[in-house]
């Protein structure tokens, strides 16, 4: 499956070492899901590039996260609060996708 990650990477922060470390917990649920045979999918890593390149976080950021959501077979939620990773997750129910809250709970592909 194309498994999405999503969780805080700005929620909460105000220091770059705490979103380097916000990511670091996406990147690492990311190489777990890998190992069990999926696809894992970050939204951050790939608006992040594009933000870096001049586009505007707020430009880029959610609308690249929510049309991924589209494209992926189900999400994995990790860290902790977040307003943009919860609608990430709402739009996975509202599709009626699976949403996975530890990698235990991913089975295997």
């Amino acid at each position: 499956m194309w498994i999405m990650v999503s969780g805080p990477y700005r929620s909460g922060t105000q220091h770059q070492q705490q979103r380097d470390e916000n990511l670091h917990v996406l990147n690492a649920a990311a190489v777990a899901l890998f190992r069990r045979g999926h696809t894992p999918v970050i939204g951050v890593n790939m608006a992040l590039p594009m933000i870096q390149a001049g586009g505007g976080y707020d430009e880029v950021m959610m609308p690249v996260s929510l049309a991924l959501c589209e494209r992926c077979d189900a999400v994995l939620r990790v860290g902790g609060p977040s307003k943009g990773a919860d609608d990430e997750v709402a739009r996975f129910k509202a599709a009626g996708k699976p949403v996975y809250e530890a990698v235990d709970e991913v089975p295997t592909a």
